[in-house]
């Protein structure tokens, strides 16, 4: 890491989400493992078709599912608008995804739609509820999917980043657990981005936002998660978010992963350890593990969180960004970027949105 930019880790982590995303499009939701290798063979290696009757079925190898289309869609909003706009996101939505989907699991771009975007198509397009009336109780990881390009937007100002990813991730899903979890996932690229590692030491980093007010968490401890004075008050930043332990749990994956005594072996193996579901609190253990265990190795990390199965798309997509963030665009192998499609006009916006970070 000492040899990229922050430029560099900021498209690095993009480009990490749009290629695990592209990744697993073929392999989606493959459940019974065994069946997931009949189709694809012992070992994933590259971007593969989807089969007919599955999620994606008719696209092809190295498209975007609809998660990418998404997470496209708002990077484009920060690179022309210069940062985040809200109005102009919610335009963005309601212009090009919305009136191309159906309510139903199987429509729009990618071939697949979520739930959390299923219930948005209800509030906005059929109830025509205004924006900000329309977050449902999805607790999958579908807006760390698209608000991970906030994290790095915003990667300088955390209080910022924040802000803004709480407040993009409502428009969705407003389980207040989701969202604390999606700000975390955000303050953790953040970090990565700006040349942090993912280490047992990450969130003591983490925990001084909290303490100066930049996270909005709410933590009842002293330093080194000892317990309170007798008698001492509420701490006075006290956050909108209940506990601080979204923000602990990356550290606590890193030290597992760093761990002799701990082998998950094959790592592919994390998908059965932590669960296979969609699930945020599925997810996130996963991807922090992958993310540590193959920090300066973009290939492995991405591999191995597609061949898990289950939700391996997410799963590739969250651990691509973190790991694309710890190695940088440029150690990217470059064979995941000439396979995946439009892959010039990607690289040009997270280069964009790259150059945003210091502004």
């Amino acid at each position: 890491m000492a040899h990229t930019t922050i430029q560099d880790r900021a498209a690095g982590a993009i480009m990490g989400a749009f290629v695990g995303d592209a990744m697993g499009l073929g392999p989606h939701w493959y459940y019974d493992l065994e069946e997931m290798r009949r189709d694809y063979g012992e070992w994933i290696t590259g971007y593969s078709d989807p089969r007919p009757g599955r999620y994606h079925a008719g696209l092809k190898a190295g498209q975007l599912s609809q998660a990418g289309f998404i997470l496209k869609l708002l990077l484009r909003s920060l690179v022309e608008c210069g940062g985040y706009d809200e109005a102009d996101f919610c335009r963005r939505m309601d212009d090009e995804l919305l009136p191309l989907l159906d309510g139903t699991p199987i429509s729009g771009p990618g071939g697949y739609t979520s739930q959390s975007i299923r219930e948005l198509w209800r509030r906005r397009v059929e109830q025509k509820l205004p924006w900000g009336q329309t977050g449902g109780h999805a607790d999958d990881t579908e807006a760390i999917e698209r608000t991970l390009v906030l994290a790095v937007r915003y990667a300088l100002d955390p209080a910022h980043l924040a802000a803004a990813i709480a407040g993009n991730t409502i428009l969705t899903q407003i389980d207040d657990t989701v969202v604390s979890m999606t700000v975390a996932y955000g303050a953790v690229l953040g970090l990565l981005v700006q040349g942090h590692t993912l280490d047992a030491k990450l969130s003591d980093k983490l925990m001084k936002l909290v303490k100066t007010g930049a996270l909005p968490f709410h933590a009842v401890t002293s330093d080194n998660l000892q317990p309170p004075r007798p008698g001492a008050p509420d701490p006075p930043r006290a956050g909108k978010f209940a506990s601080p332990d979204a923000l602990l749990t990356p550290s606590y994956m890193a030290a597992a992963a760093a761990d002799s005594d701990i082998r998950i072996e094959p790592a592919w193996k994390v998908s059965i350890v932590y669960g296979m579901p969609c699930a945020i609190y599925h997810q996130l253990p996963a991807a922090y593990y992958l993310a540590a265990h193959f920090h300066d190795d973009f290939e492995s990390a991405l591999l191995h969180a597609v061949n898990g199965g289950g939700q391996n798309q997410a799963r590739a997509m969250l651990a691509g960004a973190l790991v694309g963030a710890q190695v940088g665009l440029s150690r990217i192998p470059q064979r995941f970027l000439d396979g995946l499609e439009e892959s010039a006009t990607l690289c040009r916006l997270a280069n964009g949105l790259a150059a945003q970070v210091v502004a």
